[in-house]
């Protein structure tokens, strides 16, 4: 079984690899720099080469490796500015990646800003478009399924479906499956026949091949609340018994799971890596 968590790069990126082992992931996912702003600093030599090291040494797939795209990037606005400086953070990110030997980029769909979602995705195609033709090829972008907040895209399978096939060229693109967002969108995760359909519709539409992250979490929402609010593994809406079939599918797919829970007095990070093996 390949799971992690989303964990920091505090003090330099290298020492994500040594925060995983902390806590016994043989999966982890990162931000390759500061998430909260535009600006990004130049990877050095010396911080490509100890990433790369220490997790040769670690014994963690590199195909369990993974980063995420920081939070203000929105590649479905219809603000000119705003879109141009995303679409820049995505292709930075992507080169980054490149540089660090991490093979999946997961990126965040946005909002249209009440333009309409075929507005938001006519600039996401763009986008991921012209980051897929100018970046290198060993990076995969992976498009996560949206909580169905007001004016996103990308909640349903099929929405998410048409954006997806629209993409060129189709190998520089994969989906990252995020448990809470598809079950605050209205995809009912809490028993095993529910659980069981919601995958086979998403192989239906968009094919489990092109499944190459799943972001395991329970939900704080009640189902199609369309809210993005991750709970402890088995402590929120969705339980332990749909996330329990979620972890065996993968584990049958080989496809690593990723932690995004919160730590409070219920439970650490610890604690949601113990339960994930429990379900296992």
């Amino acid at each position: 079984m390949q799971v992690g968590m989303h964990v920091s790069i505090a003090g330099s990126i290298d020492k994500a690899v040594d925060n995983a082992k902390i806590l016994g992931c043989n999966a982890f996912q990162i931000f390759t720099r500061n998430p909260r702003g535009w600006e990004a600093k130049p990877l050095s030599n010396s911080d490509i080469n100890n990433f790369k090291e220490k997790l040769a040494a670690s014994k963690i797939d590199r195909f369990a490796t993974v980063s995420h795209m920081p939070y203000l990037p929105n590649l479905s606005s219809p603000e000119e500015n705003t879109f141009e400086k995303s679409l820049d953070s995505l292709v930075e990110e992507v080169k980054r990646c490149s540089k660090l030997g991490v093979p999946y980029l997961v990126a965040h769909l946005g909002s249209h800003k009440g333009e309409g979602d075929q507005k938001g995705i006519e600039n996401l195609v763009k986008a991921f478009t012209k980051a897929g033709k100018s970046t290198p090829d060993d990076v995969i972008i992976l498009l996560e399924n949206t909580a169905g907040q007001k004016n996103s895209v990308g909640s349903n399978f099929e929405q998410l479906a048409s954006i997806f096939f629209q993409l060129k060229p189709a190998k520089r693109f994969g989906v990252c499956f995020d448990t809470c967002h598809a079950f605050a969108a209205g995809y009912d995760l809490r028993i095993e026949k529910t659980t069981k359909s919601t995958l086979e519709q998403f192989d239906k539409f968009i094919g489990i091949e092109h499944l190459k992250i799943i972001h395991l979490n329970d939900s704080k929402g009640e189902i199609g609340c369309h809210k993005d609010r991750h709970d402890h593994i088995g402590l929120g809406k969705i339980g332990e018994i749909g996330l329990s079939y979620v972890v065996k599918f993968a584990n049958s797919k080989r496809i690593p799971i990723i932690l995004e829970t919160p730590i409070d007095d219920r439970r650490d990070n610890f604690g949601n890596i113990k339960k994930v093996k429990e379900l296992a």
